[in-house]
Order: structure tokens, then C-alpha cells, then sequence
């Protein structure tokens, strides 16, 4: 299947993307600010995610929370998210319901900063300190992405640092530095809006003209650190976390070709063959022959800049001691590194990932969100057209070189949670009850 895309550029700097689809009557806008923690500054962490909560706190003609109850009124669902190398912000409408939709990411993009005010700070600093007890420090394996992060980048690394930032720095946060860290990141020229499903091309440009064309652009945003990284770790990286969890799971990461590149799409194939569903090595292996995993699985992160990570996440059974477990996961690797792949698992792994990918997009608002992340990271939406026949010319003479490059000992970090004393007893008493 072929998406249409059309593309234009306000004279303010905004990037659209148009996708006209009469299938349903529905349309999704996404907005794609190219912001994300690894844009910020040591000290003031957290402030990409703190903006995911402050963006929808009510703008010059909006009230607080009112963005949600307007698109809720009007039968749509909406929402954000952050991550290292952006921000997002989404709706998905019935169609006769769009300009309102886009009028309100147009309002809080150049109205934003009248409507801001020391209280909505200090309450959504609440909410996300919140969040990250709950999400993070009191969620079984929730400090999993921090503490890769952690053990994967050098400290002086834009992507080393939290993604929802640490108490301290959200405590230390002001009114000014989140007004500047505004005006820096969130500008039409730095932004990237898709829109996709039942509309007219000509009256959505219309209309995105209208209430968007006003919108001053920024006076520019620093670059980023130096981000190049070698194409391996160097040697074996492993930290094991105590932490209120049942059961030992490991995550071993890998470091890979970043998002987008030739040699991304042979990992990606690499990681679906690993740990994709239920027919892959690891499920296969250490799932169902062995016994040795509850569950099993492997993904990329994604990343576009510097160097994207693979990585294995494997959950032990209840009577697994976690000295197994990393044993084992540690020899389906080797027999991974040592023999290489089949032609048969490539291209098992192939018709997966594309199953997936020609059924994601038939949501409007999957839909919009390939294309915004195209647009952001290459400058060109058309490539969501182009991710089918990528995986379709992956060889498994790429994969195996793929794998001969990256799975060797020196490109290993090996982040395992492990029961803190008492958590585990407390696990063995519950397996011992269910076996009676």
C-alpha cells in the first residue's frame, strides 16, 4: 500500500504533512516538536516531559484542561508523549471536528506562554513527581530505561540522563527557565504537523495557514553536544538492581545502527527473529523448550542520532535463580554470534514486521505519527512509503553481518533486577502455595 503525502512550509518555518484518506470518517493531527530530553541541560532535566504535562494547562483562549474536555466533547481522543529526541502531541477527531483540533495546538504553540503561571507550575510539577514515584521508583522494573541510559552512554552524553528527570531538578525548575526552555523548543520552525484521514487537502491548508501562519518562528536553538559514538561499548558492561520485584529479568543491550540507516533495518530484522512473537529463538528456547523464562523478547529503541540500542529483555520463571538466567540468555547470544542466522528465520522475521507495519497504518493516527517522525528526523514523510521495501532487501548476509559486528562480548551491557531480600521470600512462599 501507498500513503499520499503532500508537503508544504509556512514562511514561518512549520513543516506540514498531508495524507487525504476517505476511508473512515475520521482525521488524526500530530505534532511533532524536535525536542526531547537529550535537549537538556544538566541541572534542569525533566523539562521535555514537565512541557508534555504543561501543554495542555490551558493557553490565551484556552482554559486548564480544557483541550481535554473539548476533544473529548467533540467524540475525539488525544494525548502526548516524550522521548529522547522529541515531543508529541495527538488528536484524532471525527472529521468535521478538525479545526478545532487544529486550532488548539495552534493556540498553545503561539499562546502558551500568557496563559503560564506559577501555580500550574508548581501543580504539574506535583503531578510528574507523582508520576515518577508511581511509573518509576515504585514500579516493578520501572528504572529500567534510566538506569540503561545510565549504563550505555558516556555521563557527559545527551541521551545519559533521565527522560523524566530526577526530584531535584524538577524541584529547582522556575518560571523563567521554563518560559525560556518554551520559547527555545516549541516554535513553528522546530515543529512538524501531519494530518491524516477524511479532509480536503485545500480547505486543511487553509485552515493550518490560518491559525498556525501567525505563530512567529524562534531566534533558534543550540546544538546538541557532540553525539558520535564508537559503533561498540568497548568491552562488557553489567549492573545488577535489588529492587521489590518477584522474579530476576534481564535486559542486554546491544549498541546498533541508528534509526533510518541501511544497516538499522538489518537489526531490526535481527531483534524481530530474537524475540518476535512466539516463534522466535528466544521464545522458542528459553520460553517453551527450556523453561527457563516466563517471557522473552527483543526491540530496537529507535533512535536517530548517535547510536541506537537493541535489546534483549527476558523475565526468569518464579524457580530461576538469576545466575541461570543470565547464563542462559548468554548462550542463545553465542549461538547467535558463532552460527549466524538462517535465510528462513530472515525472512519469517520480514513478513512479521511487515504484517505489523501495513496493519499500523491503517489507523489514521498511526498514520500521522510515521509521517511527523519521518518529517522530523529526515526532513521527508515520503519515506513511510519506503519502510516495506527496506526490510524486503535485508539479505541474510546482512544480518549475519550485522550480527558479527554487534553481538560480540565487547558490545554486551547486561542490566539485571534481582529480588531484594525479602521480596524474594515472599515469591517462593507464593510459588510453594500455588504448587499446593
Amino acid at each position: 500500500m501507498r500513503i499520499p503525502v503532500e508537503t508544504f512550509r509556512l514562511d514561518n518555518g512549520l513543516f506540514v504533512t498531508l495524507s487525504e484518506d476517505h476511508t473512515a470518517p475520521i482525521a488524526a493531527v500530530n505534532l511533532w516538536y524536535h525536542v526531547g530530553s537529550a535537549n537538556e541541560k544538566v541541572g534542569r532535566t525533566g523539562f521535555a516531559h514537565l512541557f508534555e504535562h504543561m501543554l495542555f494547562q490551558g493557553s490565551a483562549h484556552v482554559g486548564s484542561n480544557e483541550h481535554f474536555e473539548l476533544i473529548q466533547r467533540a467524540g475525539g481522543t488525544l494525548n502526548g508523549s516524550t522521548w529522547l529526541e522529541r515531543t508529541n502531541y495527538f488528536e484524532t477527531v471525527p472529521s468535521n471536528e478538525l479545526a478545532l483540533a487544529l486550532w488548539l495546538e495552534a493556540d498553545r504553540m503561539g499562546e502558551l506562554l500568557p496563559a503560564m503561571t506559577q501555580e500550574k507550575l508548581d501543580t504539574q510539577r506535583d503531578v510528574v513527581k507523582n508520576e515518577r514515584r508511581w511509573a518509576v521508583d515504585n514500579q516493578p522494573y520501572g528504572t529500567m530505561l534510566e538506569k540503561m541510559q545510565e549504563l550505555v552512554f558516556p555521563p557527559s552524553h545527551p541521551f545519559q540522563h533521565s527522560l523524566i528527570g530526577s526530584m531535584e531538578d524538577l524541584s529547582a525548575a522556575s518560571l523563567d527557565d521554563i518560559a525560556q526552555f518554551f520559547a527555545t523548543y516549541y516554535t513553528p520552525d522546530n515543529a512538524v504537523l501531519s494530518v491524516a484521514g477524511d479532509f480536503d487537502s485545500k480547505e486543511a491548508l487553509a485552515m493550518i495557514r490560518e491559525y498556525f501562519g501567525p505563530v512567529p518562528k524562534g531566534k533558534g536553538k543550540p546544538p546538541l553536544p557532540p553525539m558520535s559514538l564508537p559503533p561498540v561499548f568497548g568491552s562488557r558492561l553489567r549492573e545488577v538492581v535489588p529492587d521489590n520485584v518477584s522474579l530476576p529479568r534481564l535486559f542486554m543491550a546491544f549498541r546498533s545502527p541508528v534509526f533510518g540507516s541501511e544497516e538499522y533495518y538489518a537489526a531490526s530484522v535481527a531483534a524481530a527473529l530474537l524475540g518476535m512473537r512466539k516463534g522466535s529463538r528466544l521464545q522458542r528456547a528459553l520460553v517453551r523448550e527450556r523453561q527457563i523464562a516466563a517471557d522473552a523478547g527483543a526491540f530496537t529503541f529507535d533512535l536517530a542520532k548517535a547510536s541506537d540500542l537493541l535489546v534483549v529483555d527476558v523475565t526468569a520463571r518464579p524457580e530461576i535463580a538469576v545466575g541461570q538466567l543470565e547464563e542462559e540468555v548468554e548462550r542463545e547470544i553465542d549461538v547467535l554470534y558463532r552460527d549466524g542466522v538462517s535465510d528462513e528465520e530472515v525472512q519469517r522475521a520480514i513478513a512479521l514486521i511487515e504484517t505489523d507495519l501495513v496493519a499500523s497504518l491503517q489507523s489514521a493516527g498511526e498514520r500521522a505519527d510515521r509521517l511527523s517522525m519521518f518529517a522530523t528526523y529526515f526532513g521527508q514523510p515520503e519515506l513511510v512509503n519506503e519502510q516495506a521495501d527496506r526490510y524486503r532487501h535485508v539479505t541474510v548476509q546482512r544480518v549475519n553481518e550485522l550480527v558479527s559486528e554487534r553481538f560480540g562480548e565487547n558490545n554486551r551491557a547486561s542490566l539485571i533486577y534481582v529480588p531484594r531480600e525479602g521480596v524474594a521470600s515472599e515469591s517462593m512462599l507464593a510459588v510453594a502455595a500455588g504448587a499446593n
